[in-house]
């Protein structure tokens, strides 16, 4: 039989092994309650941005004119003058460079001199094949000479006629010692100096046309097919924040033998005054027809016996479980079609934690 003292003893140590799990247990309900009413549960959530699925692709190129054209004399010559520098703009008709007019000058002279003669025989020629058709008419001249009077008048008339062709000849080629600009544009080059001796059509002034510019750059044989039915669009650098539209213009039959690229050449319809030759431009390609895509981390989809879907959070901190639709995965992300819109905040870690009940706190954003 247990004594008085014993049995005190017995319950002083039960006592002490029931108060260390009373105070466990004591602590968890508080756990529980603080965790019931503490702060929300901090998540870390991404931006969602649906973009194309074939990304963009951006190259460095130069604008240059459409045309660029070699103005030449269209007579020989001594070069008198040149009135332009390189890099000065030019209108319509605005001269350009003179030839020495004195050649010239003469060779108009002696043209006109001859036409005057020329006048000269055919007045007598006309009056003596008057003659002898009033001859003739009476009988008093036979026909042998009545032909004669019309044939040197049929000559007299072929001489003054090229004798007016020439003096028009001479006129233009008197014109054509002035080189004068057929378009607006800018010079590039010039290639002539006074005092120098230039012969027909060799290039003197060269002129780029400022009504069509280009952007001109190197295209990688695996975009080739991009560049042709793609969208391109070209930012400068001088200006990046303003965009032009390009339009493919021509493309090289064959690639360069040292880079294996292509030229390309594409044709700004929007590039005005600003746009100045030679600056530096970016071209930027992108497929239209690719689908647009959101890419998230691979730990943000939640699957449990179910659809695909994302937990979507709002500005109260409430969340959502919305499915959506995948259309690839990668070895850390997942591209989805929709379900989510654009801008919407999905949490990225721990989603096979989180109670759709229960309100979070975000604490940091990434943009997808």
């Amino acid at each position: 039989m247990w004594g008085e003292s014993n049995l005190s003893s017995f319950y002083r140590y039960l006592l002490a092994l029931a108060l260390p799990a009373l105070a466990v247990a004591l602590t968890g309900c508080n756990d529980t309650v603080a965790q019931k009413t503490g702060p929300h549960r901090p998540v870390l959530v991404a931006t969602v941005h649906y973009g194309a699925e074939t990304p963009e692709r951006s190259f460095v190129g130069t604008v240059r004119p459409r045309i660029e054209a070699d103005m030449g004399f269209r007579v020989a010559g001594k070069v008198a003058k040149r009135l332009v520098e390189v890099g000065q703009k030019v209108d319509v008709g605005q001269p350009l460079a003179t030839l020495d007019e004195v050649d010239l000058r003469l060779q108009a002279e002696q043209a006109q001199a001859e036409s005057s003669a020329a006048t000269g025989v055919l007045a007598q020629a006309a009056a003596a094949e008057q003659r002898a058709k009033d001859l003739r008419a009476h009988g008093w001249t036979p026909d042998a000479q009545l032909d004669q009077a019309k044939a040197a008048a049929d000559e007299a008339r072929a001489r003054l006629n090229r004798a007016d062709r020439a003096v028009e000849l001479t006129k233009n080629s008197l014109s054509y010692a002035t080189l004068v600009a057929d378009a607006r544009g800018v010079v590039t080059a010039t290639l002539i100096e006074p005092g120098q001796v230039v012969a027909a059509g060799q290039t003197a002034i060269r002129v780029a046309r400022l009504a069509e510019k280009e952007a001109v750059v190197a295209i990688p044989e695996t975009l080739v097919e991009r560049a042709k039915s793609g969208t391109a669009t070209v930012t400068l650098w001088s200006d990046p924040h303003k965009t032009y539209l390009a339009r493919l213009r021509e493309i090289s039959p064959s690639a360069d033998p040292a880079t294996r690229t292509y030229l390309a050449k594409f044709s700004l319809p929007e590039a005005g005054d600003d746009v100045e030759l030679g600056m530096t431009a970016t071209l930027i390609l992108s497929d239209h027809t690719s689908t647009r895509v959101a890419r998230l981390p691979l730990s943000a989809l939640f699957r449990q016996g179910g659809d695909p879907s994302l937990y979507v959070v709002d500005d109260k901190g409430d969340i959502t479980l919305k499915p959506v639709t995948v259309k690839s995965y990668d070895s850390k992300d997942v591209v989805i079609t929709g379900g989510v819109s654009e801008g919407a905040k999905v949490v990225t870690l721990g989603v096979q934690k989180l109670d759709p009940s229960e309100k979070v706190r975000t604490i940091s954003s990434l943009s997808f």
